[in-house]
Parts: structure tokens; C-alpha cells; sequence
């Protein structure tokens, strides 16, 4: 029997749909190893939160103080290593978020332990499959000794759903050595649906040819359909948009109810990023583009006439 230790992120007082995929895949290793799922809320002031875990029917450890008010890997890492230790932790989850992939190999080469990344399924207590070569190959991975690491692709699992009610308890942890200290944090606003969240999201590609067509072109389709916006690398890497639309291999990793993809060729790297999505639509003038071989529907079709004309359907649609 060993139990599963799952990091749950959260931000302005919510839980983000990441973190619920992280809780999914520690019940469901849990469920593996025989023991029970157990999830640490770190931050200042986090007693709603962790009563509010608890009812996703975890158990959930809460580590309150100013040191842990906003994330830094030094003192994160230094008080997981304790709860790990404390607790006689056999595997930590987190979802391979920002954070995710920041903090966990840090607390693997604290804890000496193996760890696997960015998962997309679990074989048994020590087995588990994640995706290589930009989703291309699978491969099953199998580690030796306790405890385990484990970082968990934000698409693989549906995010938790509440039921249950599960204890909470508070933590006394280091802090580590203070030494570093946080200056500021640059989030960036929209009124649009976060990325990784959204339902629906219109990404653009090098075929919108400037920043400007995004505005003109994209935006009013976003808009339209209650959408997020998301971008390919190509875009990105162009200077069109800022790095954290750039959905991708090395991006953000999205599966919405439905992805439009405009004026983007779908090189395997964007792919990656975005195959999961329920309905893919594909807008290219370019026939041979590869987007159009994991399209539900593709329109071969001059993204500059056939936008706007989407764009006012939707309006129609809606207004009637």
C-alpha cells in the first residue's frame, strides 16, 4: 500500500481545470497502489481551498504561510520534501503545468527519486505511458524504487468532479533557506477564456501574415464564439502574438470541445498540442496542408474571405 501525493495549484482563491486533472491521476494511481489520495494546498491564508479540495474526496494537507503566499521553487520544493517524508509519500503528482514542470524535478533530485514526465496514462503502481516524438510513439515506462515522481499531461485525464469529504490537515514544513524572495508577478488579462480552460479556441498560424490580422481577423472570431485565442509557433516565433498563446509541442497543451485552426500548415509540433480536441476545423488555402489529415472538417479556403464570413454567421447564429 502507498499513498499519492498530488500538488494542487491554484490561483485568486480558484482551482484551475490543470489542478483537477493532477487529482483525477493521483485517485486513479491510488486506486493502483492501494493507498489513498492525498493533496497538498500550499499559500497564505488557504483554509477555504483546502476545505473546497476535500470535497473533491481527497484527503488534503495545507500548508499555510507567508512563505508559500506566492510560488517559489525553493521554498515549494523544500516543504513537498517534507510532507513527502513526513508522510511516507510512495508517488507526487502534479500536472505539467508551469509550475508542474518547474517544481517536480526539483523535488526529485531532492528526494532521489525517479521521475516520469508529462504522462498520459497509468499501467499499475510503477508503470505508466507518456508520449514521445510530438505525440508520435508511446512509450511504457517502468521505475524502480519510492518514491516516485510523476508529472501529468493536463489533457490525459478528466478533471475531477466533487463527491466525498475528505479530512484536512495542517502542516508544519520548512520554508527552506529564505533566500530567495518574490519581486512580481506578470500575469497577462483578458476578458477572454484562459487558454488551457476554454471550451472553444481559434488558434492563428504564420498564414495571418502579421499582428495586425490577428486583431482584424481572429479577434472578432474569438469574440464571436466566446472563444480563446492560441497561436502556432511559427506565429509566435514571427513576433504576431506574445509567447503564452503558443499552443504546441513546446507551448501550451490544449483538448477543447472544438479547435479552428487558421492559416496553420500543422507541423507535428503544433499538433502535439492540440490533437486531443474533440472537433478539429481547418482553415488553409493550401489543400496539401497536414493540419487537414486530423481535421473533422477542413475548408480549403483564402482565411482573409472565409473569416469574416464565419465570423458574421456566428453573429447571425446567435442573435437569432
Amino acid at each position: 500500500m502507498s499513498n499519492v501525493l498530488v500538488i494542487a495549484e491554484h490561483l485568486h482563491g480558484k482551482f484551475p481545470k490543470t489542478t483537477l486533472v493532477g487529482v483525477t491521476a493521483a485517485k486513479t494511481l491510488a486506486e493502483k497502489t492501494g493507498g489513498k489520495a492525498i493533496a497538498a494546498v500550499l499559500g497564505k491564508d488557504v483554509d477555504a481551498l483546502a476545505a473546497e479540495l476535500a470535497t473533491y474526496g481527497v484527503d488534503v494537507i495545507a500548508v499555510d504561510g507567508a512563505p508559500f503566499e506566492h510560488y517559489l521553487a525553493d521554498a515549494h520544493t523544500a516543504a513537498v520534501a517534507d510532507i513527502v517524508q513526513q508522510k511516507g509519500i510512495g508517488s507526487v503528482v502534479a500536472t505539467a503545468t508551469a509550475v508542474g514542470k518547474d517544481l517536480l524535478p526539483r523535488l526529485a533530485a531532492r528526494l532521489n527519486a525517479a521521475m516520469v514526465s508529462d504522462i498520459s496514462g497509468i499501467v499499475d503502481a510503477d508503470t505508466f505511458v507518456r508520449p514521445m516524438w510530438a505525440g508520435n510513439l508511446f512509450a511504457t515506462v517502468k521505475t524502480e524504487g519510492s518514491p516516485r515522481v510523476i508529472s501529468v499531461r493536463g489533457t490525459a485525464f478528466e478533471p475531477a468532479a466533487k463527491g466525498g469529504a475528505g479530512s484536512v490537515e495542517k502542516a508544519s514544513v520548512s520554508a527552506g533557506d529564505g533566500k530567495t524572495t518574490f519581486v512580481e508577478f506578470a500575469e497577462t488579462k483578458s476578458d477572454r477564456p484562459v487558454l488551457t480552460e476554454a471550451s472553444i479556441v481559434c488558434s492563428g498560424g504564420r498564414g495571418l501574415k502579421n499582428g495586425e490580422n490577428f486583431t482584424t481577423y481572429l479577434e472578432p472570431l474569438c469574440d464571436a464564439l466566446g472563444a480563446a485565442m492560441g497561436a502556432s509557433r511559427a506565429a509566435v516565433d514571427a513576433g504576431f502574438v506574445p509567447n503564452d498563446l503558443q499552443v504546441g509541442q513546446t507551448g501550451k497543451v490544449v483538448a477543447p470541445s472544438l479547435y479552428i485552426a487558421v492559416g496553420i500548415s500543422g507541423a507535428i509540433q503544433h499538433l502535439a498540442g492540440m490533437k486531443d480536441s474533440k472537433v478539429i476545423v481547418a482553415i488553409n488555402k493550401d489543400e496539401e496542408a497536414p493540419i487537414f489529415q486530423v481535421a473533422d472538417y477542413g475548408l480549403v479556403a483564402d482565411l482573409f474571405k472565409a473569416v469574416p464570413e464565419l465570423t458574421e454567421e456566428v453573429k447571425k447564429l446567435k442573435a437569432s
